[in-house]
């Protein structure tokens, strides 16, 4: 055992070191350069553009257009923030009235920039198929996330080479970046808040914590700031550790899911006006809007889907992650009493079949998961559960259990007698295998109607709007790209409006 004194002595030693260790990227010479980019859906005909830089910006800008050397449109905003602990300042711009389904061109106007593009959103209607990709758990890979060997007890060994190239959930998305048109990821961004299992950053915290979402997000630039990347949040959101009834401990912009407010809340959308013919579906997509609080909970419609996240952290009752919560997290709440809620079942109602046949509830926590009741939220379940059963949801994705799992549809714990043949309860999975210093979750304990359990390789799911009838679901091992799982949900879609009991 080493005497009390001759560790004090070597603290000051080890401080400096680690506090010089925490593996912030360079500044680029140009503070204006842009960094971290992402888009989003943003309302019908309009496409958010977001990125970070080293210095506050007067006036963000985007040029666009639809060739690469016809940049003839400029956007621009004052939306230019930041926060305590915080180098860099998270900019947004939004471009609407673009055409529908085209491919534009855009430059954030920077003396440092380069001209990247985007697919503009599908109208709702179209019947076009389609695939999105559903990523969730994905945390930053280097010295402070996890390596391409899969070897967890070998953290600081890190090859010699870009992060990038080795990320193996985002070099699948790079490698098939023409065969999704978006994403969806209900949570847990990075795993900041994981800093402390570096012993490196053992001494600093702060600096650690902002390293690893500059990293994170820099390495997330490539698919986000092509393919538009629909946000909400998870546990890891919350604070600057995710350890109970620390959240005093953190320092001031590390708390109550700040960064992710800050990144991502003036870009991701509220819900969409009704394009339906019902008056009432129009009154209850209006009354969606305003109690919508993006990135939180919001919807969007995207051909013939129409789009739902919502967050299971907090407000709701008895929310994990709220005040007195049983994370201990003490986040939120971020709207009035019932608020999301109310949103839902208002969205929800909203949705005309006849537009939009499929409809899809994305969130990070599950009600449904192998490995026993420790990996189930069962306050989400009595909250959302019953609403999205109620409006006929046809696919629930969801994360948090860190592997790939697929359940026939399923209310209140039973199966559906019809299987995936019309059911009228909603299918489910968990997509959180994607990758992240925590590592893979053992399958562990099974339930009766669990179809598809994976857990020995990182992955994430594809969703294929086939038609309106016909919804495809698979599950990619990100290291190989081979298929370890296909499914295909029927519906009939006939009714326009559906309510069951």
């Amino acid at each position: 055992m080493v005497a009390l004194s001759t560790l004090a002595k070597g603290l000051p030693v080890l401080a400096s070191c680690a506090m010089a260790a925490a593996s912030y990227p360079s500044k680029p010479a140009d503070l204006s350069t842009p960094t971290q980019q992402r888009i989003a859906v943003n309302g019908p005909n309009s496409i958010s553009i977001g990125w970070n830089t080293y210095t506050q910006l007067s006036q963000p800008c985007v040029q666009y257009g639809t060739s690469s050397n016809g940049l003839t449109s400029q956007a621009c905003s004052t939306s230019s923030v930041t926060y305590a602990t915080s180098r860099t300042w998270s900019n947004s711009v939004t471009l609407t009235g673009l055409a529908p389904a085209t491919t534009y061109y855009y430059k954030i106007v920077s003396t440092n920039s380069s001209v990247e593009h985007f697919f503009s959103p599908r109208p709702a209607g179209d019947k076009t198929p389609f695939t999105m990709n559903a990523v969730i758990d994905l945390g930053v890979y280097g010295a402070d996330g996890y390596t391409i060997q899969m070897d967890q007890t070998k953290r600081d060994t890190i090859p010699f080479v870009p992060p990038s190239l080795n990320h193996t959930t985002i070099d699948r998305l790079a490698q098939t970046v023409d065969d999704y048109e978006l994403v969806v990821h209900p949570g847990d961004f990075a795993y900041a808040d994981d800093w402390y299992l570096a012993p490196k950053n053992l001494f600093d915290g702060t600096n650690a914590y902002e390293a690893i979402l500059e990293q994170f997000y820099d390495q997330l630039a490539p698919i986000a700031g092509r393919k538009a990347y629909m946000a909400s949040p998870g546990n890891h959101e919350a604070d600057c550790e995710e350890l109970d009834y620390t959240t005093g401990l953190c320092p001031a912009g590390q708390k109550n899911f700040t960064d992710f407010m800050n990144r991502f809340g003036q870009t991701m959308p509220t819900a969409f006006p009704s394009t339906s013919t019902s008056s009432a579906a129009k009154v209850d997509a209006n009354k969606a809007q305003v109690l919508a609080n993006p990135p939180f909970w919001y919807s969007f419609e995207y051909g013939m889907v129409h789009v739902v996240m919502i967050d299971t952290e907090t407000d709701f009752p008895d929310a994990p992650d709220g005040p007195g919560g049983s994370a201990g997290l003490d986040g939120g709440p971020f709207g009035a009493l019932n608020q999301q809620l109310e949103f839902l079942e208002a969205d929800l109602a909203s949705v005309d079949r006849t537009v939009t046949p499929w409809l899809i509830v994305g969130g990070h926590r599950p009600w449904y998961s192998t490995g026993g009741s420790s990996n189930v939220c069962a306050p989400c379940q009595a909250a959302f559960e019953p609403l999205l059963y109620k409006y006929g949801v046809d696919l629930g994705i969801f994360g948090h259990v860190h592997n790939s799992q697929r359940f026939q549809p399923a209310y209140n714990g039973v199966a559906d007698p019809n299987g995936l043949n019309n059911p009228k309860a909603p299918m489910y999975i968990v997509a959180g295998g994607a990758g992240n210093i925590e590592g893979l979750s053992s399958v562990g304990s099974n339930v009766t109607f669990n179809a598809f359990a994976y857990d020995q390789d990182f992955g994430y799911a594809t969703i294929t709007f086939q038609d309106a009838n016909h919804l495809q679901v698979q599950f990619i091992r990100s290291s190989t790209g081979a298929v370890l799982d296909t499914s295909t949900l029927y519906k009939t879609h006939t009714q326009q409006f559906v309510v069951q009991e």
